[in-house]
């Protein structure tokens, strides 16, 4: 069984962002406004958004470090959620659903970015499995191909309109 993921503030802590005493007065904010524990550290102390941003990363990392993509059981209504250009531009490619939940994969990069899409365009809840930029291109290649894109682009190159529409350029 695994252990408990870190809270973000013992990340930040651990990673000398935020101190435990500045850790203290943002949990006490907390309980009296119920607002996210990253937008205090941002707003209390000047914390950058993407220290906040990769702590988050970091900790969804280890809650979902137990599942497994498994691309080749990839269910049709699910692959129907995303475009092409959807599951290239936002790096995701949805694979099945379980007891309602969709359950994507994306790269830890790209997590947040594919998050904001999940929670604003598909209208259901969505637990992302983090997958390395290999697997990702092999699975977007497989459900969404588009001429020209491949790996490279999923460990970071970017995607052009032109690209995206299959008309690359050299």
């Amino acid at each position: 069984m695994n252990a408990r993921a870190p809270r973000l503030g013992e990340i930040l802590t651990a990673h000398g962002i935020v101190t435990r005493t500045q850790v203290e007065e943002i949990l006490a904010k907390q309980r009296s406004d119920s607002r996210p524990f990253g937008v205090l550290c941002e707003e209390l102390f000047g914390i950058d958004p993407a220290f906040i941003e990769a702590a988050w990363v970091d900790q969804y990392k280890r809650l979902v470090s137990h599942l497994e993509a498994r691309f080749a059981e990839s269910d049709s209504e699910a692959l129907a959620l995303v475009s092409r250009r959807q599951g290239w531009q936002f790096r995701i490619v949805p694979i099945r659903f379980d007891e309602g939940v969709l359950i994507a994969a994306t790269t830890s990069e790209h997590l947040p970015r594919a998050t904001r899409f999940a929670s604003s365009v598909l209208s259901r809840p969505v637990l992302f499995i983090v997958v390395d930029a290999e697997e990702l291109a092999g699975a977007l290649d497989a459900y969404y191909p588009i001429g020209g894109l491949d790996a490279r682009h999923v460990r970071g190159g970017v995607l052009s309109k032109e690209s995206v529409n299959g008309n690359t350029r050299t």
